[in-house]
C-alpha cells in the first residue's frame, strides 16, 4: 500500500521551492477514531506503552480505557454508556458482557498468558525438597505439584512441618497460595476453578453436588489468606517488594515483563502448576470501532511483537514469545505442552459464581 504523503514545510531558497515529505503511517483513507473501553488491570501498562500508542494511531486508533478487575467489568459495562469495547482477562466474564450487551457474534482473543506462582528461589527449593514442586534438569522450568498442594489444604499442612523450612523463619502458618479477591478480579476466580477442577478428579466442576463436594476446600483455601486485593497487580508489587506471602498467584506475563523490560526479578522463580489454567484476554466489540480494535491486537504484526514484549503470548503467533524468553531469567516455558503443563476446563459462569460464593463462605 502506497504511503500518503503530506506537505509539512515550504522553503524558498536560491529562486527554488524545496518540499519536506513526511511521510503518514496510516492505513491509506483511515480516520483516527476515539476507542472507549474497560481493560484488566493487568494491561494496563501495555496500553500504556508510548510504541503500543503509535502503531495503535497508525491504524487511525486512539484509545481511551479505564482499567479495573475483570469481575467488575460486567457491571461497569452494565452502567456505563458509550462504550466501543471491555476487554477482561478471561472467557467468563467476557461471556457476561456479551450477554449484557446482547451480541451474538464470537469475541476475538488476540493473546492469553497461563497462570502461575511465583516464589523466591529458597522457597521454591523447600517445596522440591518436599515433593511439592519439580524443575526439569534439562530446561531449568519448574512446575508445582497441583494435587498434592490439594492434599497439603485438606490436610492443613504448615510450612513449620516441610523438611528445609525451618532454615527460613518467614516460612511459617499454613501453606497457601494468595490470589486476588475471586469476586472481582478473573485471577481469583480462576484459581478457584483450578482448585475445584482437580479437587473434582481433573474434572469440571458442573453441578451443585460437585461444588458442595469442593466447598471445605476452597473455603479454606481463601479464608487462610485474609483481606484480599482486587487486582493482579497488587500482589505482585508486594511479592516484588518482598513483602507479602511466599507463594503468589500470578500471569506468567506479569513475571516476563518484568525480565522483558530489564527491571530486578531478583531470585524470582515462576512454577506453572502441573494442570493450569489460560488466560485468554478477549475482546468483547461493543461497536464496529471496537471490533477495529480487536482486528488490530489480533492480527497487526507489529502490535504482536509489542504484546509478547510484555509476557502476553500472542494468539495466532506463539512463537513470539518463546523466541523472545530464551536466555532470560526466571526460566519459562517456551512451550507449555512439552513441558507437560496441563489445562482445566473453566466452569459455566454460574457454576463458578457458586464456586465463589463457597469460598467466600457465603450463602
Amino acid at each position: 500500500m502506497k504511503r500518503a504523503l503530506r506537505v509539512v514545510a515550504t522553503l524558498a531558497l536560491l529562486g527554488g521551492v524545496a518540499f519536506a515529505l513526511i511521510p503518514d503511517d496510516k492505513p491509506e483513507g483511515a480516520k483516527t477514531v476515539t476507542v472507549t473501553g474497560l481493560i484488566g488491570s493487568e494491561k494496563r501498562a501495555f496500553f500504556e506503552d508510548a510504541d503500543v500508542k503509535a502503531e495503535l494511531a497508525k491504524q487511525g486508533l486512539d484509545v481511551r480505557a479505564d482499567s479495573t478487575g475483570s469481575w467488575r467489568m460486567s457491571d461497569q459495562a452494565e452502567k456505563t454508556p458509550g462504550l466501543d469495547f471491555a476487554f477482561p482477562a478471561s472467557a467468563a466474564p467476557a461471556r457476561e458482557i456479551q450477554r449484557i450487551w446482547k451480541l451474538q457474534d464470537s469475541p476475538l482473543v488476540p493473546f492469553y498468558s497461563p497462570l502461575v506462582i511465583v516464589a523466591h528461589d529458597s522457597v521454591a527449593q523447600v517445596l522440591k525438597k518436599n515433593k511439592l514442586a519439580d524443575v526439569d534438569p534439562a530446561t531449568g522450568v519448574w512446575t508445582f505439584r497441583m494435587d498434592e498442594y490439594v492434599n497439603a489444604l485438606k490436610g492443613n499442612r504448615r510450612w513449620e512441618e516441610l523438611d528445609g523450612a525451618r532454615e527460613h523463619p518467614e516460612l511459617s502458618g499454613q501453606l497457601f497460595v494468595t490470589t486476588t479477591d475471586p469476586e472481582s478480579s478473573s485471577s481469583g476466580a480462576m484459581y478457584l476453578a483450578l482448585l475445584s477442577y482437580v479437587a473434582n478428579n481433573h474434572q469440571v466442576v458442573s453441578d451443585d453436588a460437585g461444588v458442595a463436594a469442593v466447598r471445605d476446600l476452597l473455603h479454606t483455601a481463601n479464608s487462610l489468606q485474609g483481606i484480599q486485593k482486587s487486582s493482579s497487580d497488587e500482589p505482585f508489587r508486594d511479592f516484588g517488594a518482598g513483602i507479602g506471602s511466599p507463594l503468589i498467584f500470578a500471569y506468567e506475563s506479569q513475571a516476563a515483563a518484568l525480565a522483558l523490560q530489564g527491571k530486578p526479578t531478583g531470585d524470582m522463580v515462576v512454577l506453572y502448576p502441573d494442570t493450569t489454567v489460560y488466560s485468554d484476554h478477549t475482546v468483547v466489540a461493543h461497536t464496529g470501532n471496537g471490533r477495529r480494535l480487536a482486528e488490530v491486537l489480533q492480527n497487526d504484526e507489529t502490535l504482536r511483537t509489542l504484546e509478547a514484549k510484555y509476557g502476553l503470548r500472542p494468539q495466532a503467533k506463539p512463537e513470539a514469545f518463546a523466541n523472545l524468553m530464551r536466555e532470560r531469567k526466571p526460566v519459562f516455558a517456551p512451550d507449555l505442552t512439552a513441558a507437560r503443563i496441563k489445562q482445566a476446563t473453566l466452569p459455566s459462569l454460574d457454576n463458578l459464581t457458586k464456586l465463589t460464593t463457597a469460598a467466600k463462605g457465603t450463602k
